[in-house]
């Protein structure tokens, strides 16, 4: 058995359930990861073994997904509410006015300064950099703070679901 098949038996696992946790979506995940493998095999040689193996294909799987979604975004610029599996995504499903009113009221209950921020993101449709720039903090915090409102959303949706 040569190398990367060793590497592909040891880290093929690994590779997938990271893809698969970028994407939610076990069809791109396989892509994702069967893709992290043909580039890894292509790129073996330039591994220098500063970092571990499982870090190194998991970062090629991270930059693989993200192309994979810069090309979807570019079959559809218009940005539709599918995403690339299908589904409507969890941001999107709020542009649907019939939710919208239901959204607002999940948010009156949110604590600053996730409301606020997660307003700007979804209804302003204002970048991370601009959302930092009108709170005088960084892009990092910005993406942080609409990911935790997000999550609290979700939270309090399922709630009310289930």
């Amino acid at each position: 058995m040569d190398e990367l098949e060793q590497i592909y038996d040891v880290y093929f696992r690994d590779v997938y359930r990271f893809a698969l946790s970028l994407s939610r979506n076990e069809q791109v995940a396989e892509e994702i990861t069967q893709e992290t493998f043909f580039k890894a095999l292509q790129q073996l040689d330039r591994f220098q073994g500063t970092s571990k193996i499982s870090v190194w294909l998991c970062q090629i799987a991270k930059n693989t997904y993200f192309t994979y979604l810069d090309k979807q975004r570019r079959l559809d610029p218009e940005g539709s509410l599918e995403r690339a599996d299908g589904r409507i995504s969890f941001e999107q499903r709020f542009v649907d006015k019939t939710e919208a009113l239901h959204l607002h009221k999940l948010l009156h209950g949110l604590d600053e300064p996730y409301k606020e921020v997660f307003m700007l993101r979804v209804f302003g449709e204002l970048s991370f950099d601009q959302i930092a720039q009108i709170f005088g903090r960084t892009e990092s915090w910005a993406r942080v703070t609409f990911h935790r409102a997000k999550y609290k959303i979700r939270g309090l949706w399922k709630e009310e679901q289930g």
